[in-house]
């Protein structure tokens, strides 16, 4: 993608986003504050006609028990009221038990075993709820019982009775658990209103008012926004792209310039003289910085060319104290100097360590050979030359040549045991073990998880993973003062495990010295491509180490 592209694409898609974010956060504020301010609204309508309401009732009340002896009660005649309402004076709701469906809040009094009965005129409370000032086209306010039917006319329904429309909305629910609130959800007639809802409780009387308008009345103004932010969106990005063209242009073409001169570095030419249309003096400055870029360069590369020879006596002088290249290839040169003279004398320890080792290990065979072998032979000479003959004394010389086979296999052991090959790794370490829980009051539990004859362990794997089980458990005898052991080796189909545990007194693993039995470990888990990890303290040490499997 060209740059002119790319300063088109970013500058109109920021003009784009900063358009359409700040559109939709107007758009959003507008709709929430007349979600609100309807809510509001909507709310004081509802608390005036409860009022309203409430003051009726209770009006109603008073009149009917200030006037009670000479109550008409016909328009109760047709109710088939229940005994146990007659028994008891208040206010009720038996709209159910009209014939019609009709409103029919009742006034029961029951004095001195005399039951007078009065039906409030439904009229004077739809004259309350269907007037819709501050309502719109679509408003109405309506009552709901308990049995969540209405107990007021539906202006939507006119020819139907209140007590046949049910009304089981969240408002309506929400009111009877005792939630006096407002929000947005369907109505009765499943479409979506703004409602305001509360409980109306006299006597014995429970009953919902809900005042609701619908939503498409009140959005009806948000879509002409929409449409006019669509229309301010189009133009507001017109005007971008021109203004985007005429700047892209300004700004590419030294671009462009710039970037030829960068072919012609970048393809070995640090001698090119050809001049650049600059379109100002910022430009000019810049190709001024690449000549001096260029003369930098010559020399850094004659520098590292130097380096890249081992020519580690070599000089360079940082162009200023900015120069971060050259400061970086001083500090390379320096570097290759400090390690080539640590190779050299880790080169020179390590072929002294060799040397040590061999020596140790030929100072202990000579004195296993010695200590050993030696009074054995010495034995077995006295016998033959002296030609004994008795029984007593040929069963001690065939005890001497046992306990000489003994010892020579016990020295192959130690230096490379013989049945790592023909019984696995595994075997080895467990007689190795048992060997020395023999001769030690240490509790030493191996624990072999190998896979014996289907085993894809190398040759050189066996061998390392023995000889670190040995040192780790010659280095707990000599050092660790631990009374137990625990080794695990397991083989998985990709990798091999070694845990190892001891309860000894730990060492401090910055403090461990060269040549000691940890570091070659280490070594030795290295030649294998494997992973260790080392934990001690006291009280506990352990290593894990991971070997990976694969075919020779």
């Amino acid at each position: 993608m060209s740059i002119k592209s790319l300063i088109l694409i970013i500058t109109n898609g920021l003009v784009f986003i900063v358009v359409i974010l700040l559109s939709f956060t107007f758009y959003n504020q507008f709709s929430k504050a007349i979600d609100e301010r309807i809510l509001l609204q909507l709310n004081s309508i509802k608390t005036l006609k409860k009022n309203q309401i409430e003051d009726l009732i209770e009006s109603e009340w008073n009149t009917f028990l200030a006037s009670r002896d000479s109550t008409d009660h016909s328009n109760t005649m047709h109710l088939d009221i229940p005994k146990e309402v007659l028994g008891t004076s208040g206010i009720y709701d038996l709209t159910p038990l009209d014939p019609l469906r009709k409103t029919a809040i009742v006034l029961v009094s029951n004095k001195n075993n005399k039951t007078i009965t009065k039906r409030i005129d439904e009229n004077k409370i739809t004259k309350i709820l269907l007037e819709r000032t501050g309502m719109g086209n679509s408003g109405e306010s309506y009552l709901v019982g308990e049995d969540y039917f209405m107990r007021s006319p539906s202006r939507f329904f006119p020819t139907k009775s209140p007590g046949t429309i049910k009304v089981e909305t969240i408002g309506v629910k929400d009111a009877f658990s005792g939630r006096t609130e407002r929000g947005v959800f369907p109505d009765y007639r499943a479409v979506e209103v703004y409602s305001a809802y509360g409980l109306i409780e006299i006597s014995k009387l429970k009953l919902v008012i809900l005042s609701e308008i619908d939503i498409g009345e009140v959005t009806a103004p948000l879509k002409k926004l929409r449409i006019r932010l669509l229309g301010l969106i189009v133009v507001v990005m017109l005007i971008a792209i021109i203004l985007s063209l005429f700047l892209t242009r300004l700004i590419t073409v030294p671009i462009m310039n710039m970037q030829e001169s960068l072919k012609i570095m970048a393809a070995g030419n640090y001698e090119q003289n050809k001049a650049f249309y600059k379109i100002s003096n910022e430009m000019k400055e810049m190709f001024e910085a690449l000549a001096q870029l260029k003369k930098s360069l010559q020399g850094a590369v004659a520098f590292s060319n130097e380096i890249g020879d081992m020519n580690l006596s070599s000089q360079y002088q940082p162009k200023s104290e900015n120069d971060i290249l050259g400061k970086s290839l001083i500090k390379m040169r320096d570097k290759l100097r400090e390690f080539r003279n640590k190779e050299n004398k880790n080169r020179l320890h390590a072929k002294r360590l060799l040397v040590d080792g061999l020596e140790k290990e030929r100072q202990r065979l000579s004195m296993e050979l010695h200590d050993g072998l030696g009074p054995l032979l010495t034995t077995l000479k006295f016998y033959i030359e002296n030609k004994v003959e008795s029984i007593e004394h040929k069963k001690v010389m065939l005890k001497a040549v046992d306990s000489t086979i003994k010892e020579v296999r016990l020295m192959s052991n130690a230096l490379m045991p013989s049945a790592i090959n023909d019984f696995g790794v595994g075997a080895v370490l467990s007689n190795f073990v048992e060997s020395v829980n023999a001769s030690t009051d240490i509790d030493i539990v191996f624990e072999d998880l190998t896979k014996k004859d289907k085993s894809k362990l190398s040759k050189t794997q066996k061998i390392n993973i023995f000889r670190i089980g040995q040192e780790l458990i010659n280095n707990a005898l000599k050092h660790a003062d631990a009374n137990k052991i625990r080794i695990t080796l397991s083989e998985f189909d990709d990798f091999v495990s070694f845990f190892y545990f001891d309860n000894g007194k730990g060492f401090d693993l910055k403090k461990v010295k060269l040549g000691s039995g940890i570091v070659n470990i280490r070594e030795r888990v290295e030649i294998c491509d494997g992973k260790i990890q080392i934990d001690s303290k006291n009280g506990m040490t352990t290593f894990e180490i991971e070997l990976p499997i694969t075919n020779e």
